[in-house]
This record gives structure tokens, sequence and C-alpha cells, in this order.
């Protein structure tokens, strides 16, 4: 078993015209992924090396039973998209779209929140379940199915720790890349909610990133609910004061969200917090080796 996706996913790619739909929903595909369609208005009727283009997704849903989309259309185009997926009953959103306005995120996330539909991002690399199912731009070849949910607000890391964790023989059952926004569909929380539940799962890694309260929240939350072995990363606990980083999300204000708090409580509530991205593997280790 695994966390929202897997060989049974139909997946669309909304912007498949475009250069990175293209070349992404082709890697989608070459990885496994059934990919049965893709959407770009008024091209309905071409295709992508054999996959359908569609004028909507209403229809790419209708045509395809499409149950799962990857949205790579430009920034200010993204908010409609994922609402344009919602209204056509997708039930997983993956938008990878880098730069989507704060101010759009604030109209759709709360029409996500009230809907069925769960959304992966924006600005996010993704989800995978290896061997099974790749929705994004991950590199699928370093990825092996296993037992550690992975779960980041960076893309980067999250590459990182799947390289360690196949390592160490320990695999991933599903990994999926939050996005590094301020304003992201799901949370830390969601995850940890699905890897309790999920048998596959054995244990879980959180990459997290200085800025905001995500982490905290999730801290707590794995206290009261999650019995499975929980490690963790901070990133930017050596950021200069000042320095501006890369994710929207990383922000710290009034003192708050700093990587000594986040890591307090992850400690707190018995999560194995890896000193650096060298250890991040060796946590999980640890974390497992701790539950017994």
């Amino acid at each position: 078993m695994s966390i929202l996706v897997d060989g049974n996913t139909k997946v669309i790619c909304q912007g498949i015209t475009g250069n990175a739909g293209t070349f992404h929903s082709l890697g989608c595909r070459d990885y496994g992924t059934n990919m049965v369609g893709g959407v770009t208005p008024g091209k309905g009727g071409q295709n992508v090396e054999g996959i359908p283009v569609f004028d909507t997704v209403e229809e790419a849903v209708e045509k395809t039973g499409a149950n799962a989309t990857m949205i790579f259309v430009p920034p200010p185009f993204t908010a409609d998209a994922i609402l344009e997926a919602i209204d056509a009953g997708i039930g997983i959103i993956a938008a990878i779209t880098e730069g989507v306005p704060v101010i759009d995120m604030v109209r759709v996330y709360e029409k996500v929140r009230a809907s069925n539909s769960i959304l992966i991002g924006p600005n996010c690399p993704g989800l995978i379940t290896p061997g099974s199912c790749k929705i994004g731009i991950m590199p699928g070849y370093i990825h092996n199915p296993g037992k550690v949910g992975v779960m980041s607000r960076s893309g980067t890391l999250t590459y990182e720790a799947v390289w360690q964790t196949s390592n160490l023989g320990l695999g991933q059952s599903t990994c999926v890349g939050l996005g590094g926004d301020p304003i992201v569909g799901t949370s830390f929380i969601d995850l940890l909610k699905l890897y309790q539940e999920d048998d596959q799962t054995e244990a879980i890694l959180m990459i997290g990133e200085i800025g905001g309260s995500a982490e905290e929240e999730a801290a707590a939350f794995a206290k009261a609910n999650v019995t499975k072995p929980v490690a963790a990363f901070i990133a930017g606990r050596t950021a200069p004061p000042g320095k501006r980083m890369g994710h929207a999300g990383a922000i710290i204000s009034g003192g708050k969200g700093t990587a000594e708090e986040k890591v307090a409580a992850l400690e707190d509530a018995g999560i194995v917090v890896a000193p650096t991205p060298a250890d991040m593997g060796q946590a999980v280790v640890e974390a497992i080796a701790r539950k017994g």
C-alpha cells in the first residue's frame, strides 16, 4: 500500500503542450505513470507523442477517467487551473508551478479545504510512490520501493533523503514535496495522518526549514497521534541573520520560526533530529531503533 497515488492512478497534465509540461509528462510516462491525457485550452484534439490533449479538465476526466493532475501552467493562471481541477472532481492535484501570487493562493486555499480534492504545492516537485507512480519533476531513478515516508518543504533535500534511505536499504513508501511557499495545500499534519494509517510506511522523515510554524505544529500532532518512528531535519540552521532565503515560506518574522525553536519542539515530541543534511538517513535508522 502507499499514500495518495499508486499504479492505478490516472494522471493528466494541465499545460502539457508547454516545454515543461511536455518534458515532464513524457518523463512520468517513461517512469511508468499512467499518463492518460493533457489539457491546453484551444489545442484539444492534438496529441503529445501519443498522449491526447483536451481543451478542458472536465473533458479530460470524462474521456479518460483521470483522477490526478499535475499543473505546469504559468503562475498567473495556476490558481484558475487548480480551481478547474477541483470543479472537475480531480482527487489529487500537484501544482508544480513556482511563483504563484500569494493573493491567488489565499483565494484558492479555502476552496481546496472545502472540497474533496488534495492539493500538493504549489512550488513543489510533486509526489512519487516508487515503482508505481511519479507525478512531477523528481528524478525517478534514485527512488526505491520501501518503508520510509518522506515529506519535505525542499525538493532538493528530498532527493538527498531519498538517496540516503535507498543506500541504507530502507527505501521509500511515498515521497511528497509540500512546496516552499507560505501557503500550500497540504501540510505536514495532513501527511502524518496518512502515513500513520499506511501499512507500508514503517517510519517517517520530515524535512522542514526555518520560517512559519508548520514544523512546531507537526511536532505537537506527532507527539499526540503518531506511534511510528519519526525523524526530521530543519534546513536553514546556519543561515546568517537577515539573509534572504530561496523559499518564500522561509521567512522568520518577529523572531518566530527559528531553527532552534523547531528543533526544540521536534525533540520534545520524541523525534530524532538530524544535525546536518548528511545525517538524515541515519536519523531515520536511530528513530527506528528507539521504537524497538
